[in-house]
């Protein structure tokens, strides 16, 4: 693989830089050759979702630019929880619960850095380094080199403060995220960790540690190398909002969470303003290809952008069954086979079921409050019939060719079949 020194140029350009501990001096450090990096990523669910796969496309560019990388899935730290942006302290997982996540969230990763072949990525779960590490050895060893009054500045425990409440258990949160980093930096020679803003804290807390450890440990100086912290910015719209929350919850990288088609169609319908941002973030589009599209034709822009995501999470099979699906279903003659659909017993139509109780049910509008308003405003289709009564019972009689075609707004369809 050949070694690419303007890397950090390149990840500028298109938009992933944010904070960094010394920009100046990770640049020429990554001019004069290949650096070991890492990526830590809790397994809080046994999925990732949108805002992971933007530091993990970060990953993929400095691997690509000869760099060696380390995911570190925290089968440890995900059993503590981290306080960052939490009004309340993360639900407890069992070990068991953490280890299913962890095996998921590898295989998940594998989607998007390279694991095989020429640098693949070394992928660790840091309950390797922490389950045999004694409380008493950890507290005297790293403990002893932070503060509390400065932690509690830190935004993640500043915050929780405020909503009342700080455990002890997240309070050693930090602590583990900052060893993180020196294990990794006495084992692997890792000098950079990168992540999303709003591990900023925990990354400086992880520089900071390694500073301290050096100043009175020179064993622990396994490199004469600085260490550096890189972050990208949280994936906003430009309203400031979060993206990647939908009406069902975040958006999941697993298509079991969320189909292919509703992966599609959540970019698809952003907001025209977020098109140019999400094209230069993920996916390989030249940027000046970008302008032209952007300048020419929103609409290609934003089915190209939808289309070019889709087949970095999904794979290009089921991006290209997508597009067939909505240029179907768009079509004057809409193939029914190309909806997405769920399954629900026969018996429910003999029996009758409420449009309101279907439409939650299926999981086609979120709440039954919001299905109410949707039928009153005439945003719901039956079969290509408007409903507008929210009294309105579908029976067996609606039920053809063995489904009921449900449609909210213009572009979302959904086949109910009957079995």
């Amino acid at each position: 693989m050949e070694f690419n020194p303007n890397v950090l140029d390149l990840l500028k350009e298109r938009g992933y830089v944010y904070q960094c501990t010394n920009l100046d001096a990770l640049e020429a450090r990554l001019k004069k050759g290949p650096i070991t990096f890492y990526l830590g990523v809790d397994p809080t669910a046994d999925s990732l979702h949108i805002g992971h796969f933007f530091a993990l496309m970060v990953f993929r560019y400095l691997q690509e630019a000869g760099h060696r990388g380390i995911l570190v899935i925290g089968g440890a730290t995900a059993q503590v929880g981290d306080p960052s942006g939490k009004s309340d302290m993360r639900k407890m997982m069992t070990k068991e619960q953490v280890q299913h996540n962890v095996d998921e969230v590898k295989r998940l990763a594998s989607k998007f850095i390279r694991t095989d072949g020429e640098n693949p990525a070394i992928i660790l779960d840091n309950n390797e380094w922490f389950r045999d590490y004694p409380y008493i050895d950890f507290m005297r060893e790293v403990g002893v080199h932070f503060n509390v009054n400065v932690m509690l500045a830190a935004d993640a425990y500043a915050n929780r403060l405020k909503q009342g409440g700080l455990t002890f258990l997240e309070m050693g949160y930090m602590l583990m995220q900052a060893y993180d980093f020196i294990y990794l930096n006495r084992t692997y020679g890792c000098t950079l960790e990168i992540g999303g803003s709003d591990q900023w804290g925990n990354i400086i807390a992880g520089t900071e540690l390694n500073r301290k450890m050096r100043h009175i440990d020179p064993d622990a100086k396994a490199s004469d190398e600085d260490i550096f912290g890189l972050t990208n910015p949280l994936l906003l719209t430009k309203e400031g909002k979060k993206m990647g929350k939908t009406e069902n919850g975040a958006l999941w990288v697993a298509s079991d969470r969320t189909t292919p088609y509703d992966f599609y169609q959540y970019f698809y319908n952003v907001a025209d303003e977020d098109c140019e941002n999400l094209l230069r973030l993920f996916t390989r589009v030249p940027l000046d290809e970008i302008d032209r599209l952007l300048r020419e034709d929103i609409i290609a822009a934003k089915r190209l952008m939808a289309y070019e995501i889709t087949k970095l999470v999904h794979g290009q099979e089921e991006a290209d069954k997508v597009v067939e699906a909505v240029r179907g279903l768009f079509s004057a003659n809409a193939d029914a086979a190309n909806a997405p659909s769920v399954t629900l017993a026969a018996s429910r139509f003999a029996d009758g079921i409420g449009i309101i109780d279907l439409l939650a049910e299926t999981k086609l509008i979120a709440s039954k409050s919001e299905a109410r308003r949707m039928v009153q405003q005439g945003g719901i289709l039956v079969n290509g019939e408007k409903v507008t009564d929210i009294a309105r019972v579908v029976t067996s009689d609606d039920v053809r060719d063995g489904f009921v075609m449900l449609k909210k707004g213009k572009k979302n369809f959904l086949k109910v079949i009957a079995e």
